[in-house]
Order: structure tokens, then C-alpha cells, then sequence
């Protein structure tokens, strides 16, 4: 993506916001470095607030928070490891309840990876369609995985916004995705 967008725009790009490759949303370049720097640091000192859409397997109970420190495992895999593992918290919110998933507003208050991912897999609420975490034979019935980042509000409130695309939503208009 980087590189396409640089030959498009005929300047080098810095990433200051990724996103894992199975994930949908916003993605943020710096087109120079200072500017990378500032809005490095603004992350770095959780002055950026992360909002990302996310549909859980299972029924959540309401509203939550996840304390639960996350360390690497090898290959990539991310898990909670309550000796090895960096601090990391994510705050929930319960946007709608389907008869088997909950429709969350995630906000990574951390910026650790995989961590949306981990932490609902480790509150016994995998989001549906990981290719990494969950029950695998479970995960390969999804389409997609249902995480996308919809929201960053950098400091000063300048917000950027991005709507989930159609493969996010065809999946909550499926009609097996029936409210409770």
C-alpha cells in the first residue's frame, strides 16, 4: 500500500498508523519526517484515540475493560502472559447482541500487536474470522476477519474517519446475524 501510494503521489510516505493485513480501516502517512515525529509521539504518549468496529463470538455481558499483559510467542502469535508480557488494556463497548456475536466499538487504549485480536480471544471472545485466533475449523466459515479501524481523533480533536467497507457490512446484513 505504502509504495502504491508513493508512486502515485510522487513522494516518499512515512507510516505513522498500520494495520495487520487482515484488517480493514484507516491507515496514517506523515509526508515528511517531522511530521512523523509529532504524530509518532502523540501515539507513542496515548494522546490518539483508536476506535475500531469488531464482531466477538459469543454473547458479551455488557461494556468492558481487558487488563491482561501480552507478550510474543513465536511465528507471530501474540498471547497473554501474565509474567512475560507488556501491560495492555482495551476498553469495550457493546454496540448490539446477535443471537451467537456482539457487535463491539473496541478502543486499543495500549498499541500492542495483535492486541484487539488477543484480548478478545483471551476473555473467551474470539472476533470472528481470525486466521489466528479461535477455533480455526470456526473461523474458516467467515468471509473475513471482522475487525476494522473506523476512528482516530489525533490531538487538537482533528478526527479521521472511515467507514467499514461493503465486506464488513454484508456480513452484519447477513441474515444468520439475526438481533437478539
Amino acid at each position: 500500500m505504502q509504495r502504491a501510494l508513493e508512486a502515485e503521489r510522487g513522494e516518499k510516505l512515512f507510516v505513522v498508523h498500520r494495520l495487520d493485513k487482515e484488517v480493514s480501516g484507516l491507515l496514517l502517512f506523515a509526508r515528511d519526517a517531522a511530521t512523523h515525529r509529532t504524530l509518532s509521539m502523540a501515539f507513542e504518549h496515548r494522546r490518539v484515540h483508536k476506535t475500531y468496529l469488531g464482531l466477538a463470538h459469543g454473547l458479551l455481558r455488557g461494556d468492558t475493560t481487558i487488563d491482561k499483559p501480552i507478550a510474543e510467542f513465536g511465528s507471530g502469535r501474540m498471547g497473554v502472559d501474565e509474567r512475560r508480557g507488556k501491560p495492555s488494556r482495551t476498553e469495550a463497548r457493546v454496540l448490539e447482541r446477535y443471537q451467537k456475536q456482539t457487535l463491539v466499538e473496541a478502543h486499543p487504549i495500549t498499541g500492542r500487536r495483535h492486541q484487539l485480536r488477543v484480548h478478545f480471544y483471551a476473555i473467551g471472545h474470539a472476533l470472528c474470522g481470525d486466521p489466528r485466533y479461535g477455533d480455526l475449523t470456526e473461523q474458516a466459515k467467515w468471509p473475513r476477519l471482522m475487525l476494522h479501524a473506523i476512528r482516530l481523533v489525533l490531538p487538537d480533536n482533528v478526527t479521521i474517519e472511515c467507514p467499514p467497507p461493503a465486506s464488513f457490512q454484508a456480513v452484519l446484513l447477513n441474515s444468520t446475524l439475526v438481533p437478539r
